[in-house]
């Protein structure tokens, strides 16, 4: 089968590499997908460029957590019915060499989710990563119902579904922040009550006359290293940040008002949910499909063949939504 691949770190054009490689077989407990699409993600990318590390945890690596296709084979112990499953897939990458960047995989069965039917492969192949981060980061700790919450990257891959689903979990006003009037837009489509410009706009003053002075209570936060000043000269008393991203290894927190304000600092990376978090978003995320209650927005496509491209789409930053790659 066919499949992109790297053995070292580096630049997309100079270490992704399209290959052939045999077609796997499921063992127990596994099932194989065809794969139409695979998703790329900016933890993909940063993982290909060797930003948190240069050392590969296998010789060869197949990028990509997350994909859409159907269940072609299953391995003992897994129902036979589940054959011609259209199916979402998550964690595909995750400590393990073989992703989605290849016209199939194998993966636990359970990493493979059942697709609604009317939801198509390109959209189910931005589920693993933006939209159970999103539901995760709405609904952990009580979550957002009656609340003001401020998301950090509104119309990101992550930041466009967080945006619904506190909208959908009753939210009482959802407050985010983008660096562009288009971008500005896309947030306020999503159902954005307050939308700051932060290269343009004074976010601290507005969001303090937005909430009266009194601070926001949860805010959702895609890049702690450049934005932590912020978030804790506006967070309420007893408030929440919940952090699932930042550019920066090492992030200074300023301490004063963090502990006055008796803030609680959540972190958490959606590859190690645990498992009954995973049920949750997994599940809740499943009926929000069936629904038709969420808007998508695959903003890139391309072929195998240059999934160079879509990875350097995603490193640049300029896309607002997500990029898939067409594999099948």
């Amino acid at each position: 089968m066919r499949a992109i691949a790297y053995q070292q770190t580096g630049p997309a054009e100079a270490v992704l590499r399209l290959i052939d490689v045999p077609l796997p077989e499921p063992g127990p407990g596994e099932v194989r997908v065809r794969l139409s699409c695979s998703g790329v993600n900016p933890s993909d990318v940063k993982t290909r460029g060797g930003v948190r590390s240069r050392e590969l945890p296998f010789p060869r690596i197949i990028p990509h957590s997350d994909g859409a296709g159907v269940i072609d084979a299953v391995g003992p112990g897994v129902e036979a019915s589940r054959v011609g499953e259209r199916v979402w897939v998550w964690n595909a990458a995750w400590q393990r060499p073989d992703g989605t960047a290849a016209e199939a995989v194998v993966l636990p069965q359970q990493q493979a989710v059942r697709l609604p039917e009317n939801v198509p492969d390109e959209v189910g192949a931005c589920l693993g990563i933006p939209a159970l981060t999103a539901w995760h980061a709405v609904h952990c700790n009580g979550g957002v119902a009656g609340k003001t919450v401020l998301i950090a990257g509104g119309a990101g891959s992550v930041g466009q579904y967080a945006l619904q689903m506190a909208r959908l979990a009753g939210a009482a006003t959802v407050i985010t922040t983008v660096s562009n009037a288009e971008k500005a837009a896309v947030a306020r489509d999503l159902g954005a009550d307050v939308v700051l410009n932060y290269r343009e706009d004074p976010v601290r003053e507005r969001v303090e006359a937005v909430t009266g002075g009194r601070g926001v209570d949860r805010i959702i936060e895609v890049e702690l290293s450049g934005n932590a000043q912020l978030d804790f000269a506006v967070i309420r008393q007893d408030g929440e940040l919940v952090v699932y991203g930042s550019d920066a290894g090492q992030v200074s927190v300023p301490f004063f008002p963090a502990i006055v304000k008796n803030v609680s600092l959540q972190f958490f990376i959606v590859y190690n949910l645990t498992p009954l978090d995973r049920r949750r978003a997994v599940s809740a995320l499943t009926r929000l499909l069936e629904a038709g209650v969420l808007k998508h927005r695959v903003a890139e496509r391309r072929p195998l063949e240059r999934t160079a491209e879509a990875h350097r789409l995603v490193e640049e930053g300029g896309v607002i939504g997500n990029v898939v790659v067409d594999v099948g």
